[in-house]
Order: C-alpha cells, then sequence, then structure tokens
C-alpha cells in the first residue's frame, strides 16, 4: 500500500473531527446563529453524525499507517515509564470532569481538556512514529488552545467554580486510579494491541 494514502486519510479525519471540535473557538456566533435556526436538537444529531465520521476516519487512517510505519524518531524506553504515570494523571484529571465539585474542576475548570493535553503529550514521549506525530501532536495543539480560549472565556464571564469537596476529590482519584489500572494492564492491548507496561 502506498504509505501516502493512509496519511493522507488520517490527516482528513483530524481536520474533520478536530475542525469540527473548533467551531466555538472560531466560529461561536456561527455556531449559535445555526443552532437557532436548526435547533439544539438537530444541531446535536448533525454535530454527532459528523464527529463519529471523522473519529472513524482518524481510526481507519492511523491503523492503515500501522501497517507500514515511517518513524520520525526512536524514544529511549524511559519514556514508556514517564508516560505510564502521565496518563494516571490523565485519566484524574478526565473522571474529574464528570465528577461534581472536585479540587481539579475548582482549580482548572475545564479538567477534561487539560486531560487531553496530558494524554497526547505522554503518547509523544513513547511514540515517534509520523502518525503518531500526526495523531496525538494534533490533539495537542488543539487541546492547549481550546484550554486557553475556554478559561479566557470563564474569566470574561464571571464563573465561579463551586467550593471543592475533599471527599468528590478523594472519589476521582480512586475511580481515575482503577481506571488507569485497568486500561494499562488490560484494555490497551485488548484495543490497540500494545502493552504500555509489558
Amino acid at each position: 500500500m502506498n504509505p501516502t494514502l493512509p496519511t493522507l486519510v488520517l490527516l482528513a479525519g483530524l481536520l474533520a473531527f478536530l475542525g469540527l471540535h473548533s467551531v466555538r473557538i472560531f466560529a461561536d456566533g456561527w455556531r449559535s446563529a445555526k443552532i437557532a435556526t436548526l435547533g439544539e436538537t438537530r444541531w446535536k444529531g448533525l454535530y454527532s453524525l459528523a464527529s463519529f465520521f471523522g473519529l472513524g476516519l482518524i481510526i481507519w487512517g492511523f491503523s492503515l499507517t500501522r501497517q507500514a510505519p515511517v518513524f520520525l524518531y526512536h524514544p529511549p524506553i524511559w519514556t514508556r515509564h514517564l508516560a505510564g504515570l502521565l496518563m494516571l494523571l490523565a485519566f484524574w484529571l478526565i473522571v474529574a470532569a464528570y465528577v461534581p465539585r472536585n479540587h481539579f474542576k475548582a482549580k482548572l475548570g475545564h479538567p477534561m481538556v487539560a486531560g487531553v493535553k496530558v494524554w497526547a503529550f505522554a503518547h509523544l514521549l513513547a511514540n515517534g512514529s509520523l502518525a503518531d506525530v500526526l495523531l496525538f501532536g494534533g490533539f495537542l495543539v488543539w487541546a492547549i488552545v481550546l484550554f486557553a480560549v475556554s478559561r479566557r472565556r470563564d474569566r470574561a464571564a464571571g464563573v465561579k467554580p463551586p467550593r471543592p469537596e475533599l471527599a468528590k476529590t478523594v472519589i476521582t482519584l480512586v475511580v481515575g486510579t482503577v481506571a488507569w489500572a485497568v486500561f494499562g494492564f488490560w484494555l490497551h492491548q485488548v484495543l490497540f494491541q500494545v502493552r504500555p507496561f509489558g
């Protein structure tokens, strides 16, 4: 297979998925106008369909690139261990997005986006193929921009986070750690045929 084709499929998926998820960053007024015209339910339906299409292209393109990978650099083995620790933080942050009144959410405002940043950076440390750089680098740049814009929007709107509770933070840490262990020691191998700690 021509190695250019998988890369183009991956790039198309990234442009579709990340571009769609950047509408509120660069065209919030247009987004609001479309929601007003189409209705929120229809907008969400079309948004979800387009998101799944872009995600499907990403998965397909990335899987194709693994048949004939092009390596840009070869990370030393210790970067895998560092990536594993960073992924624990990423799981805490992602779980924090769904647990109300935890300290991560109170401090960061958008822990899910922060978790994506950590996830992408960790994978760039441990993987050096062209596809890895495109995939994780693309998500890293997107998350950095989105986090900054979201924080600026919150400050402009005078958003005040609710008072955090220690119990909710403990729940976040416990659930995140369990999810990290399950994913790192079992599910990652099942889904991606890669053992992070193997």
